[in-house]
């Protein structure tokens, strides 16, 4: 069986330790998995453009099967939509902020369109009942839009270390799912 090649994309602040992209990141690489967890420049004050550059240099040079997004990157990953990219097995979106959020630094990247695809075979999105950037009302918006399963985590904030996900069994479950990595 041919192996996933996973691109793990983070959002505003980086995911570093204790994230649940960075212990993910780990977990997957101890089973031999192919794994691209790169430092989007710059992480704490980004720019739209180079943040689009870089997204499209890493999915060039990773050829990714499965594309785990959190936050800011999947808003990024939804404005590389708009333009068209090649296609993905596997789509995560992990706690995608408002479309309409008002953080000053982040004022470049919203609002924004949804795109008619998100070029991927199956997407999965993941939101919690309390993130701060995202409502409840505009999850459902997104999962009606894309037509895409949507996995609801009740209280976990804005599902990153802050709210207590470093370790999550979950998202290592599906992203070995029907994978090349052994378990």
């Amino acid at each position: 069986m041919a192996r996933d090649r996973f691109l793990i994309l983070h959002g505003w602040g980086g995911s570093d330790y204790p994230h649940w992209q960075s212990w993910l990141a780990g977990e997957l690489a101890k089973d031999y998995g192919i794994v691209a967890f790169p430092l989007i420049y710059h992480p704490h004050h980004p720019n739209k453009k180079k943040w689009i550059a870089q997204f499209r240099k890493w999915l060039g040079e990773c050829q990714p099967t499965t594309v785990i997004c959190h936050s800011l990157a999947c808003t990024v990953w939804m404005a590389l939509c708009e333009e068209g990219i090649d296609e993905v097995e596997r789509l995560l979106l992990v706690a995608p902020p408002s479309r309409s959020t008002k953080i000053e630094l982040l004022k470049q990247f919203f609002p924004h369109q949804l795109p008619e695809s998100l070029y991927a075979r199956e997407a999965t999105l993941v939101v919690s009942t309390n993130d701060p950037y995202l409502s409840m009302e505009e999850a459902k918006e997104y999962r009606d839009h894309f037509g895409c399963e949507m996995v609801v985590l009740q209280s976990a904030g804005h599902i990153n270390a802050e709210s207590g996900y470093g370790q999550w069994p979950w998202v290592l479950e599906w992203a070995k799912r029907d994978s090349g990595v052994v378990s």
